[in-house]
């Protein structure tokens, strides 16, 4: 099983090796918003830079467009043990290291969410499932699903830190059909903790100032613009959850925004629905 990863007092060092600044001395932590130059007016205190695009497709340059800039950021605040706001295929999501276990501590403080209630994980490719979790259905599955709006549970591998969802032996996993998101979780090089960017209880968020009373206990936002039809309930749902955990069937979690499409896939597979499942 890793350890989790020591996190305190990183933050200083790591963003002085990326070339990035703290906040002043004493202050607490304040959001700091990643778009370029705009004539919108600014947050105090925030870096105001937006991703090329909605950030869902990679940029032709990266570089000038703010691309790598965004994501040199975001990948020192989570290495320093920071929540960062980040958008993916479905909702804006709060994201964190999962090895660091004071930042997963603070995940649950920012949205006060019950820590009975999991966090998902997100990984940069599908064969990193393969570390992070005992797969017992077929790789074309995973790749007919994967990357995509869905969060799989399966049975956890010692690999992932103990004090992640220390109250289960499943973990849902997440690789979002997002540019941006594929890149920071392959550059950032272990996995992330996930959740949406809302208090719990609330409605989720489908562009950043839907969850700006957030934004002062965050340590980073990344704006990729509004995700989906802001006037669409069907866009607030999240990800279809699946519980792949049993050989040779799947259980509905929760339905989520993709579980035609979903269904459609597990039952082409030959997979039966569990007894007492939503389908």
């Amino acid at each position: 099983m890793s350890p989790a990863r020591p996190c305190t007092g990183l933050r200083a060092a790591v963003a002085a090796s990326m070339g990035l600044s703290e906040g002043p001395a004493g202050s607490a932590r304040s959001g700091r918003l990643l778009r370029p130059p705009s004539p919108a007016p600014a947050a105090p205190g925030a870096r105001l830079f937006r991703l090329p695009g909605s950030g869902a497709v990679r940029a032709a340059n990266p570089e000038r467009a703010g691309w790598t800039e965004a994501l040199r950021a975001a990948v020192a605040e989570l290495r320093a043990g920071a929540v960062v706001a980040v958008p993916t295929d479905t909702l804006y999501g709060l994201a964190c290291s999962a090895s660091c276990s004071e930042a997963l501590g603070v995940v649950y403080r920012v949205k006060g969410r019950s820590e009975t209630k999991p966090l998902a994980v997100c990984l940069g490719r599908v064969a990193d499932v393969y570390r992070y979790c005992r797969v017992r259905v077929p790789e074309g599955l995973l790749n007919d699903l994967l990357p995509g709006p869905v969060t799989l549970v399966m049975e956890r591998s010692e690999e992932l830190n103990k004090d992640l969802n220390p109250f289960t032996p499943l973990v849902g996993i997440r690789i979002p059909d997002h540019a941006f998101m594929q890149d920071l979780a392959q550059v950032f090089g272990g996995p992330l903790a996930l959740t949406s960017a809302n208090l719990s209880s609330q409605a989720s968020s489908l562009n950043v100032e839907e969850f700006q009373d957030l934004w002062p206990r965050l340590s980073l936002v990344i704006d990729g613009g509004p995700i989906g039809d802001g006037q669409s309930p069907e866009c607030r749902l999240g990800s279809t959850v699946v519980d792949l955990s049993v050989p040779g069937e799947f259980g509905i979690i929760r339905p989520g925004c993709a579980l035609e499409s979903t269904s459609a896939i597990l039952q082409k597979y030959g997979l039966l629905p569990l007894r007492g499942s939503c389908l």
